[in-house]
């Protein structure tokens, strides 16, 4: 299965983080996707650091389509708030949409994604 990796497992990464090996051989099993929100969340900050080979490896990865039902963010959203989960951005919401609609996990270090896993049925990778 092709896991979903979010902006946190890249810097992780990116610092030789302890995650380093298992994205490692993610990538070489080429089980990565990624969408246009890490993404955005990632490049400006490797441009301006001159990191242009962590760029190159970035936008060499399979792009997961966004297609966002703002409805279904609004439901979660409000999901989130009434169960006491608050603090979940839009990005993060839209990330775990993203996943759903295209049945890929998330590998994240952000503890958002668990709180959301409360609320809505998330596949997570560890």
């Amino acid at each position: 299965m092709h896991i979903l990796v979010d902006t946190s497992i890249w810097i992780d990464y990116f610092i030789s983080g302890a995650n380093s090996t298992k994205l490692d051989s993610l990538l070489e099993d080429n089980l990565v996707v990624i969408n246009d929100i890490v993404i955005t969340k990632l490049v400006p900050f490797l441009i301006a650091k001159k990191a242009t080979h962590c760029v190159e490896l970035l936008r060499s990865i399979t792009l997961l389509p966004l297609k966002i039902d703002w409805s279904e963010i609004i439901q979660w959203q409000t999901d989130c708030l009434n169960a006491g989960i608050n603090g979940v951005g839009i990005p993060d919401l839209l990330i775990a949409q993203n996943s759903k609609q295209h049945n890929r996990a998330i590998y994240s270090l952000d503890k958002h994604f668990c709180l959301l896993n409360q609320v809505i049925d998330l596949q997570l990778f560890e």
